[in-house]
């Protein structure tokens, strides 16, 4: 069995697929290619209109995970070109697919999680055999069934005799705390919001998918009155293991805080919203993780030099840095999880992650679609 696994990743955001072609034979792990994608308009407003209950949902969930399908597949095609591979040479494929529901241990107990794919017709369509569906066997088994990078986070980044502090910033926002032992058990848990509502915020007023580099929101205020009652969100004062997504912190969410604030102009909403990520992320930082001297931040928001100038601001006594300066670009790191996690499904290797999700004990994640 080779080691050399595709990871495939579209996030809460909606800012497109991205994919790595990962090598797991070597120290540290390497990536042979990267490539990605964007989500056609039609396609991202289908995807956010089904995180809501609507007209004939099931009908356009399975087309719209057609659709992405043959996203995804164009981005492994990108992947092969890139390193020279025929599919052949490739074990596996770690294929996320596109969260809509998130609600774990809701209704009956139990609760689910939905990502939509395909991971037949990507099978089809690749060639190569799919690993997917990561998240319902630790739903099952009583967690939350996120974050589950934190696992992949330990691999990389942990360093034997020093806490170390990593910060997933996608639509939602995630911290993983690694102890100095790499035996200890790994914390990892969900903020709260991290890119969804800004994004979704910069759409409605100014026709842009996201803030590019913070300079919209640095323009701004921030509201005091309209964070604090932000801040006021039970699920800010939930005990770790906790996964949130756009089933709460949704455009509705958004408006049900603004309420109260119809003379805030849409830049301070923008400043306030940006705000209350960084001070969402730093007060996980501060009660969970303050014995890390650094906070490696990944995800698309780490590209967002305003919120990262807040954070730093919020921990002055930890630095904070992007994960590239750990040998893995930002963009990289969900995507590359998802293919070590892949691999850990096809070796059949279980993953104990009760102290990040709260499940019953170690479980393999995921489900194989032979090609």
């Amino acid at each position: 069995m080779t080691a050399l696994f595709i990871g495939l990743m579209s996030g809460t955001s909606l800012d497109g697929v991205d994919g790595v072609l990962a090598d797991f034979s070597t120290t540290p792990i390497t990536v042979r290619a990267h490539a990605s994608a964007a989500l056609e308009p039609d396609l991202k407003a289908e995807l956010l209109a089904l995180n809501q209950s609507g007209i004939n949902e099931l009908h356009r969930a399975a087309l719209a995970a057609n659709t992405l399908m043959r996203v995804y597949a164009s981005v492994v095609k990108q992947l092969l070109a890139m390193s020279g591979l025929a599919p052949g040479q490739i074990t596996a494929i770690g294929a996320h697919g596109q969260t809509v529901r998130h609600q774990p241990q809701l209704h009956d107990g139990t609760g689910y999680t939905l990502q939509l794919a395909n991971p037949a017709l990507l099978a089809e369509l690749t060639g190569i055999d799919i690993v997917a569906d990561f998240r319902s066997r630790d739903v099952a088994a009583g967690g939350q069934g996120a974050p589950l990078v934190p696992a992949f986070h330990q691999a990389v980044f942990g360093k034997a005799g020093q806490t170390t502090a990593v910060l997933n910033i996608g639509g939602m926002a995630n911290l993983t705390v690694l102890g100095p032992a790499l035996t200890d058990d790994v914390l990892g848990f969900d903020c709260g919001p991290g890119n969804a509502l800004m994004d979704a915020w910069c759409q409605r007023h100014r026709g842009l998918p996201f803030d590019a580099g913070g300079t919209w929101a640095a323009s701004g205020q921030v509201h005091a009155n309209l964070l604090s009652t932000m801040l006021a969100e039970h699920f800010f004062a939930l005990l770790p293991p906790k996964s949130t997504g756009r089933d709460l912190f949704s455009p509705d969410w958004l408006e049900l805080q603004l309420k109260d604030f119809p003379d805030v102009t849409p830049v301070d909403v923008l400043a306030t919203l940006t705000e209350l990520t960084a001070s969402t992320c730093a007060a996980c930082v501060q009660t969970y993780g303050s014995k890390s001297k650094q906070l490696i931040v990944c995800g698309g928001g780490a590209f967002n030099a305003y919120l990262m100038a807040r954070l730093q601001a919020l921990l002055p006594d930890t630095a904070v840095v992007r994960s590239d300066t750990h040998g893995l670009p930002s963009q990289q790191v969900e995507a590359t999880a998802f293919a070590w996690l892949a691999s850990k499904t096809i070796r059949r290797e279980t993953l104990d992650l009760k102290s990040i999700t709260g499940t019953r004990g170690a479980r393999v994640l995921g489900a194989i679609y032979p090609a």
